[in-house]
């Protein structure tokens, strides 16, 4: 698919958050794939009325189907989501989307000029650009994204300090599986950010606290809950979100019975197996909280091998989780998330056909984010869901299927 370069800018409101939402829509979106963005740069306003304030500017490489000007409609409609009205030349903006150069293209129509005309003389879309593609190349004028941004003045470019996050799981100890990539670092990374301590989990060794074990062994699997309970003298929160990838890779190739395998050893059993060691010594102690994943159509069922297997496995995580609630309250909430479309490793890669299935199922109408299984994470984990328990939380755009 070609690649367009599109500036993103925005002076109203909540400028930080309103530019990462933004990011997360277009990295949303079926048919597209967001291949780098740059960091967010305040920046004064550049041809603006009297009074505007300053902006949020940043630059986003993305892989699209659309060609230009059907991408330029698709911007269009994000920007009116976000509250963009189109009034008089530069007014101030909830949000500004400008598409500057699109692979292969050069076009000069009243709705979209290709490169953007005036690109190569504004340091607010030079700097951003720069960071995320300094070897582009200005079809025009000859020059790399690099070298037109050395060439103009940039002393009201700044970097942007992220805002930080609030801090709902301070002081809180938490053992994150399957989290070096996808979900599982999208939560680790969520908790940390609010302000829990976090032992991430893979097959291979990482870095500081973190521990390596392969869940298929019963007993790596008991090594992990004891080393990760020793790391932090005591966990507060268990996510049991590793699972078996039989989507990717060489496991796509296996036979049925072979995934079956695979997702009953890493899926369920661990999830059973550390769930209820590490929640036994929670409740003893006097208080934690569980967190399971399961899936959205596991009681509702999809056509397909994969259909089946993830039913059977992720219905019976979600049926365990019910009655570990049970077991384990009042001491210990448990509650299991069940993911929708979630764009992971092989949402990135699926078809045109799953593309537009996730847009067809998902009333929201586009794909879910790692980053949105791991908000709701948060939360379940923090003190604000104190009286939920024994509950399935599904994450999925709002689809509800018969």
């Amino acid at each position: 698919m070609p690649l367009a370069h599109v500036a993103l800018g925005s002076n109203v409101g909540d400028r930080y958050s309103t530019l990462s939402a933004a990011v997360r829509r277009l990295r949303a979106e079926p048919g597209l794939i967001l291949r780098a963005a740059s960091a967010f740069y305040e920046t004064a306003p550049v041809g603006c009325p009297p009074g505007a304030g300053e902006f949020l500017n940043a630059a986003v490489a993305l892989e699209t189907s659309l060609p230009p000007l059907e991408l330029l409609k698709f911007l269009h409609r994000v920007e009116r989501a976000f509250g963009r009205v189109r009034a008089e030349r530069n007014a101030p903006r909830t949000l500004d989307l400008d598409i500057l150069f699109y692979e292969g293209a050069a076009l000069a129509t009243p709705e979209l000029e290709l490169p953007h005309p005036r690109l190569h003389e504004r340091a607010f879309v030079l700097v951003p650009l720069a960071e995320i593609a300094p070897d582009l190349v200005h079809p025009a004028l000859g020059r790399t994204a690099r070298a037109l941004a050395l060439a103009v003045a940039t002393p009201d470019v700044r970097p942007a300090p992220r805002p930080a996050a609030p801090q709902t799981l301070i002081g809180l100890r938490a053992l994150v599986t399957g989290s070096t990539s996808g979900i599982g670092a999208a939560i680790a990374s969520e908790f940390e950010a609010r302000g829990a301590l976090v032992v991430r989990h893979g097959r291979a060794p990482r870095a500081e606290r973190f521990v390596a074990a392969d869940l298929r062994d019963p007993a790596q699997s008991d090594r992990l809950a004891a080393e990760a309970w020793d790391a932090l003298g005591g966990l507060d929160v268990l996510v049991c979100n590793a699972g078996a990838d039989t989507l990717t890779g060489d496991a796509a190739k296996w036979g049925f019975d072979e995934k079956l395998d695979a997702l009953l050893a890493v899926d369920l059993k661990a999830t059973v197996r550390l769930s209820r060691a590490i929640g036994a010594r929670m409740k003893e102690r006097g208080g934690g909280c569980v967190l399971t994943v399961g899936w959205d159509q596991a009681e509702t069922g999809m056509e397909g091998d994969s259909g089946q297997l993830f039913a059977a496995v992720k219905g019976a995580i979600t049926c365990f989780t019910r009655s570990l609630a049970l077991a384990l309250a009042p001491e210990v909430r448990v509650n299991c998330i069940a993911p929708g479309w979630i764009r992971t490793a092989w949402g990135e890669t699926a078809s045109a056909v799953w593309q537009e299935r996730v847009r067809r199922e998902t009333p929201a109408g586009v794909w879910g984010l790692p980053e949105d299984v791991a908000e709701v994470a948060a939360w379940l984990a923090g003190p604000s869901a104190r009286f939920v328990t024994g509950q399935t939380v599904r994450v999925n755009g709002g689809a509800i299927r018969a």
